[in-house]
C-alpha cells in the first residue's frame, strides 16, 4: 500500500490527510504541539475557551466535500452556527455599519452613507462574483506548477483588471470613503494589503453573499477536532506532541521524516503544511532546501498580530459576534505596518465576541472576546515585545472602554496576550508572519510556493504558503489541489463515497 506523511496538523494538512486517507493511501499526520489545529490552536484558561486563530468560516461546502468523500456528513462532527451580522463596522466618530446578507438592509445603510452608491455597490458586487468564478471555482483547486499554466489563466486576469488592488477596483464602484473602507478590509482576514493586494480577492464577498459566515459551537477549534477525528475514523494515524526535525531524501526522492524524539516514518509521498520557509530551510535535507529557502527568502511576508484574548466579567447582548474597530487613519496605517515597518501609535482592531453566539465557551455569566491587530512581522519592525506586548494591550483595553465598554479593566477575569514572537516560536512562522507570502499578484498561483516540488517529485505542500494562499476555504483548496496531484502522480483516483471506514 502507498504510504504517505503529512507534517503539520493545521486545517490544511488535515484537510490533505483526510483526502489520501480516503482515496486508500495510509496516511500519518505528525504534529509538533499537543494538539491538532496550527493556527486554528485553541486556549482554555480559568474556564474560558479562546480561539488562538482563524475565527470566520465561510464556504462550508468545502468543508462538507471533506466529509462526502466518504460517505460521511459534517453535522457528524461539527455544528456550525449562523453570525448575523457577518460583520458591525465601527468608526471613531460613531459610524456604524452591519455588514450581512440581507439585501435590503443592505440597501439601507449604503443609502444612509450615499445614496449614488447604491448602484456601484450592486456592480461591485456583480465584479466579486465574476472574480469569484475565475478564481475560487475554476483555478482555486488547480496547481500552478509551470509558467504555461500561468499563461493560460493571463486572459481572465486581464479581463478583471487584476494587477488594480482591491481598494482601487471599490474606489472605481463606489464613492463614500467609508464604504471602501467596508468593502476593502477582508484582504487583511488573509494577509493582505487591501491597496495591493489583487483585485482577484474581491471574490471573498461573493463567498460571504453566497455562502454565509458561520462559527463552529465550542470555537474554531471544534471544526480541527471534527476533522482529526474524521481521519482518524478513515484509518488514518494522528501523532502528537513529536516536531519533525528533518525530510529525508535519497537522490532526488523523500524518503522518511523523522521528528525530534527520533521516531522515523518511511514514506512514498511526504508533504507538508508547516511553515513554508521552515520546510525547506530547516527540515528538507537536500541541497533544494537551502536554494528554495533564498529564494523564498526575497519574497515578501505578511504582517504579524497582536491578539489580546480577554474573558470578561458580564453579558454583551449589544456586542455582536464580529466588529472591525477601524482607527483614524486607514491608509496611513497601512503603509506602517505593510511598507514603513514601524509600529503605529493607532491601530485598527477585529473584534471577535464568541460568547454572543455560543456561551458555552465561557463561565455563566461572562463573556469570552479577542481583540486583534495587525502589526509589523518581525523582520520589518525592531521591536521589544516583552516591552511593547503590555504596552499595546493595555493601549487596546483602553481603546475599548472608550468604544464599547467603559469598565472594561475592572471586568477583565483572564486575559492571554500572543505577539509576533510567538508566532515564529509556537509555530516555525518566518520573522512571525501570521499568514505567510502576501497575496500581491507576484506572489499569486505560479508565483506563490507551489504544490508539488519542482525537484523533488514526491515531495508536496499545502496551507497558506501555496496556491491559493490563507484562509480557511484558501488552505482547503489547497489541500484539494495538492491532492490531485498526488493522486494523480500515483495513478489513483478520487470519487465522493469512494471509501467507508466509520
Amino acid at each position: 500500500m502507498t504510504r504517505a506523511v503529512v507534517v503539520g496538523a493545521g486545517i490544511g494538512g488535515l484537510a490533505l490527510a483526510i483526502r489520501l486517507q480516503s482515496a486508500g493511501i495510509a496516511t500519518q499526520l505528525i504534529e509538533a504541539r499537543d494538539r491538532p489545529g496550527g493556527r486554528a490552536y485553541m486556549f482554555e484558561q480559568d474556564g474560558f475557551t479562546f480561539d488562538a486563530g482563524p475565527t470566520v468560516i465561510t464556504d462550508p461546502a468545502c468543508l462538507e466535500e471533506l466529509w462526502a468523500l466518504s460517505g460521511d456528513r459534517l453535522a457528524r462532527d461539527v455544528e456550525l452556527l449562523p453570525v448575523s451580522p457577518f460583520y458591525r463596522l465601527n468608526w471613531p466618530d460613531g459610524t456604524r455599519f452591519d455588514y450581512g446578507n440581507d439585501k435590503a438592509e443592505l440597501r439601507r445603510q449604503i443609502e444612509a452613507l450615499d445614496p449614488s452608491d447604491v448602484d456601484g455597490y450592486a456592480r461591485f458586487l456583480a465584479y466579486s462574483a465574476a472574480v469569484h468564478e475565475e478564481g475560487y471555482v475554476r483555478l482555486g483547486a488547480v496547481p500552478f506548477l509551470d509558467f504555461r499554466s500561468m499563461l493560460k489563466a493571463a486572459p481572465s486576469l486581464i479581463r478583471r483588471r487584476a494587477w488594480r488592488s482591491v481598494y482601487t477596483t471599490v474606489a472605481s464602484y463606489v464613492r463614500n470613503e467609508r464604504l471602501r473602507e467596508a468593502l476593502s478590509f477582508h484582504t487583511l482576514l488573509v494577509g493582505g494589503n487591501p491597496m495591493t493586494t489583487s483585485s482577484i480577492y474581491a471574490l471573498i464577498h461573493k463567498l460571504e453573499q453566497d455562502g454565509g459566515v458561520w462559527y463552529a459551537r465550542g470555537g474554531t477549534n471544534r471544526l480541527v477536532a471534527g476533522m482529526a477525528a474524521l481521519f482518524e475514523r478513515l484509518g488514518g494515524t494522528l501523532r502528537l506532541g513529536d516536531p519533525v526535525s528533518r525530510i529525508e531524501t535519497e537522490g532526488d526522492r523523500a524518503t522518511a521524516v523523522v521528528t525530534r524524539s527520533g521516531f522515523r516514518a518511511g514514506a512514498d509521498i511526504v508533504a507538508s503544511n508547516a511553515d513554508i520557509m521552515h520546510s525547506y530551510r530547516d527540515l528538507l535535507a537536500h541541497p533544494r532546501g537551502a536554494s528554495e529557502a533564498r529564494r523564498l527568502a526575497r519574497k515578501q511576508w505578511s504582517p504579524s498580530l497582536f491578539v489580546l484574548h480577554l474573558g470578561v466579567r458580564g453579558r454583551f447582548p449589544d456586542i455582536p459576534h464580529h466588529m472591525i474597530l477601524f482607527g483614524p487613519r486607514y491608509r496611513g496605517l497601512l503603509d506602517d505596518i505593510y511598507r514603513n515597518g514601524r509600529l503605529a501609535e493607532d491601530f485598527s482592531l477585529y473584534l471577535h465576541h464568541p460568547s454572543a453566539t455560543d456561551p458555552s465557551v465561557a463561565p455563566e455569566g461572562h463573556s469570552s472576546f479577542y481583540a486583534l491587530a495587525p502589526v509589523p512581522h518581525l523582520g520589518a519592525a525592531p521591536v521589544d515585545w516583552d516591552v511593547e506586548g503590555p504596552r499595546l494591550a493595555a493601549r487596546i483595553v483602553a481603546a475599548l472602554e472608550r468604544r464599547l465598554i467603559p469598565d472594561l479593566g475592572q471586568r477583565i477575569v483572564t486575559q492571554i496576550a500572543y505577539a509576533p514572537p510567538d508566532f515564529e516560536s509556537d509555530l516555525a512562522a518566518h520573522l512571525g508572519s501570521a499568514f505567510s507570502l502576501t497575496p500581491s499578484l507576484l506572489q499569486s498561483a505560479y508565483f506563490r510556493a507551489h504544490n508539488r516540488d519542482a525537484r523533488i517529485a514526491n515531495l508536496y505542500f499545502t496551507g497558506a504558503g501555496t496556491h491559493p494562499g490563507a484562509g480557511i476555504p484558501g488552505v482547503v483548496a489547497s489541500a484539494k489541489a495538492t491532492a490531485g496531484l498526488i493522486l494523480s502522480d500515483a495513478g489513483l483516483a478520487q470519487a465522493p463515497g469512494a471509501f467507508r471506514r466509520v
